[in-house]
Protein backbone atom coordinates (compact mmCIF):
# COMPACT_ATOMS: atom_id res chain seq x y z
CA UNK A 1 0.00 0.00 0.00
CA UNK A 2 1.22 3.10 -1.10
CA UNK A 3 -0.12 6.42 1.14
CA UNK A 4 -0.29 9.31 -0.28
CA UNK A 5 -2.55 12.14 1.71
CA UNK A 6 -3.69 11.72 5.35
CA UNK A 7 -6.32 14.01 6.84
CA UNK A 8 -8.34 13.66 10.32
CA UNK A 9 -11.54 12.18 10.20
CA UNK A 10 -13.09 12.37 13.72
CA UNK A 11 -10.76 11.03 15.93
CA UNK A 12 -8.09 8.91 14.28
CA UNK A 13 -6.23 9.51 11.21
CA UNK A 14 -7.70 8.57 7.58
CA UNK A 15 -4.99 7.45 5.08
CA UNK A 16 -6.12 7.54 1.50
CA UNK A 17 -3.86 5.23 -0.72
CA UNK A 18 -4.25 3.11 -4.01
CA UNK A 19 -5.65 0.65 -2.58
CA UNK A 20 -8.83 2.50 -0.92
CA UNK A 21 -9.24 3.33 -4.69
CA UNK A 22 -8.52 0.19 -5.98
CA UNK A 23 -5.51 -1.67 -6.50
CA UNK A 24 -5.31 -2.56 -9.70
CA UNK A 25 -1.92 -1.42 -11.57
CA UNK A 26 -3.50 0.37 -14.14
CA UNK A 27 -5.36 2.02 -11.88
CA UNK A 28 -1.81 2.95 -9.32
CA UNK A 29 -0.21 4.13 -12.89
CA UNK A 30 -3.37 6.31 -13.93
CA UNK A 31 -3.63 8.18 -10.51
CA UNK A 32 0.23 8.60 -10.34
CA UNK A 33 0.41 9.84 -13.85
CA UNK A 34 -2.43 12.38 -12.53
CA UNK A 35 -0.72 13.43 -9.42
CA UNK A 36 2.79 13.94 -12.09
CA UNK A 37 1.06 15.72 -14.57
CA UNK A 38 -0.12 18.21 -11.88
CA UNK A 39 2.72 18.65 -10.13
CA UNK A 40 4.98 19.41 -13.63
CA UNK A 41 1.73 22.14 -14.20
CA UNK A 42 2.40 23.30 -11.00
CA UNK A 43 5.89 23.34 -11.30
CA UNK A 44 5.38 25.56 -14.10
CA UNK A 45 3.38 28.01 -12.69
CA UNK A 46 4.98 29.00 -9.85
CA UNK A 47 8.34 29.05 -12.43
CA UNK A 48 6.30 31.75 -14.17
CA UNK A 49 4.93 33.30 -10.94
CA UNK A 50 8.38 33.86 -10.28
CA UNK A 51 9.52 35.15 -13.56
CA UNK A 52 6.87 37.84 -13.20
CA UNK A 53 7.28 38.99 -9.92
CA UNK A 54 10.94 39.36 -10.51
CA UNK A 55 10.40 41.44 -12.90
CA UNK A 56 8.17 43.53 -10.94
CA UNK A 57 9.60 43.85 -7.61
CA UNK A 58 14.04 42.56 -8.24
CA UNK A 59 14.74 42.73 -5.00
CA UNK A 60 12.18 40.98 -3.41
CA UNK A 61 10.51 37.42 -3.05
CA UNK A 62 7.40 38.32 -4.00
CA UNK A 63 6.82 35.45 -6.47
CA UNK A 64 7.26 32.76 -3.45
CA UNK A 65 5.18 34.92 -1.32
CA UNK A 66 2.83 34.66 -4.05
CA UNK A 67 3.44 31.21 -4.80
CA UNK A 68 2.34 30.10 -1.21
CA UNK A 69 -0.43 32.36 -0.72
CA UNK A 70 -2.11 30.59 -3.90
CA UNK A 71 -1.31 27.45 -2.98
CA UNK A 72 -2.61 27.88 0.62
CA UNK A 73 -5.98 29.16 -1.79
CA UNK A 74 -5.63 26.70 -3.67
CA UNK A 75 -5.92 23.52 -1.69
CA UNK A 76 -7.96 25.35 1.27
CA UNK A 77 -10.43 25.27 -2.02
CA UNK A 78 -9.79 21.51 -2.87
CA UNK A 79 -10.39 20.25 0.62
CA UNK A 80 -13.44 22.55 1.44
CA UNK A 81 -14.67 21.09 -1.44
CA UNK A 82 -14.02 17.70 -1.22
CA UNK A 83 -15.55 17.78 2.26
CA UNK A 84 -18.59 19.60 1.57
CA UNK A 85 -19.64 16.92 -0.83
CA UNK A 86 -18.43 14.80 -3.45
CA UNK A 87 -17.51 16.98 -6.23
CA UNK A 88 -13.87 15.95 -6.85
CA UNK A 89 -12.65 12.05 -7.20
CA UNK A 90 -9.94 10.86 -5.10
CA UNK A 91 -7.97 10.31 -8.21
CA UNK A 92 -8.58 14.72 -9.18
CA UNK A 93 -8.49 15.44 -5.41
CA UNK A 94 -4.55 13.82 -5.22
CA UNK A 95 -3.60 15.31 -8.88
CA UNK A 96 -4.89 18.80 -7.47
CA UNK A 97 -4.06 18.68 -3.66
CA UNK A 98 -1.07 16.63 -4.14
CA UNK A 99 0.05 16.87 -7.62
CA UNK A 100 -0.27 20.72 -8.19
CA UNK A 101 -0.15 22.32 -5.49
CA UNK A 102 2.77 20.17 -4.23
CA UNK A 103 4.68 21.34 -7.45
CA UNK A 104 3.23 24.79 -6.78
CA UNK A 105 4.46 25.34 -2.96
CA UNK A 106 4.60 22.98 0.11
CA UNK A 107 3.42 25.38 2.22
CA UNK A 108 0.04 24.30 1.28
CA UNK A 109 0.35 20.99 2.73
CA UNK A 110 2.17 22.81 6.07
CA UNK A 111 -1.14 24.79 6.55
CA UNK A 112 -3.54 22.46 5.77
CA UNK A 113 -1.84 19.98 8.42
CA UNK A 114 -1.57 23.21 10.83
CA UNK A 115 -5.33 23.92 10.38
CA UNK A 116 -6.90 20.12 10.65
CA UNK A 117 -4.59 19.98 14.01
CA UNK A 118 -6.30 23.26 15.30
CA UNK A 119 -10.44 22.02 13.78
CA UNK A 120 -9.15 19.00 15.80
CA UNK A 121 -8.42 21.16 18.98
CA UNK A 122 -5.01 20.18 18.85
CA UNK A 123 -3.96 23.58 19.56
CA UNK A 124 -0.87 22.28 21.55
CA UNK A 125 0.31 20.39 18.91
CA UNK A 126 -0.26 22.81 15.81
CA UNK A 127 1.81 25.42 17.66
CA UNK A 128 4.72 22.81 18.11
CA UNK A 129 4.33 21.95 15.11
CA UNK A 130 4.21 25.30 13.19
CA UNK A 131 7.17 27.33 15.31
CA UNK A 132 8.73 23.66 15.04
CA UNK A 133 8.61 23.62 11.87
CA UNK A 134 9.89 27.02 10.99
CA UNK A 135 12.88 27.07 13.34
CA UNK A 136 14.17 23.29 11.96
CA UNK A 137 14.12 24.31 8.45
CA UNK A 138 15.63 27.25 9.41
CA UNK A 139 18.44 25.28 11.10
CA UNK A 140 18.63 22.84 8.66
CA UNK A 141 19.00 25.39 5.62
CA UNK A 142 21.93 26.64 7.72
CA UNK A 143 22.95 23.58 8.24
CA UNK A 144 22.91 22.75 4.67
CA UNK A 145 25.02 25.81 3.95
CA UNK A 146 27.44 24.85 6.53
CA UNK A 147 27.76 20.94 4.84
CA UNK A 148 27.64 22.98 1.31
CA UNK A 149 31.03 24.90 2.25
CA UNK A 150 33.13 21.81 3.99
CA UNK A 151 32.35 19.84 1.10
CA UNK A 152 32.93 22.52 -1.76
CA UNK A 153 36.28 23.72 0.49
CA UNK A 154 34.97 27.49 1.78
CA UNK A 155 35.34 28.27 5.05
Amino acid sequence: MICLFYEKRGSGMMRLSFNSMGSTMANVWAVSAGIGLGGFVGSLCRYGLAITFARLAPTLPIGTLAANMLGCLAIGLIMALVERNALLSPALRLALATGFCGGFTTMSSFIYEVAQMIRGNEYLEATLYLIGTLLLSILAFWAGTVLGKLIGGGA
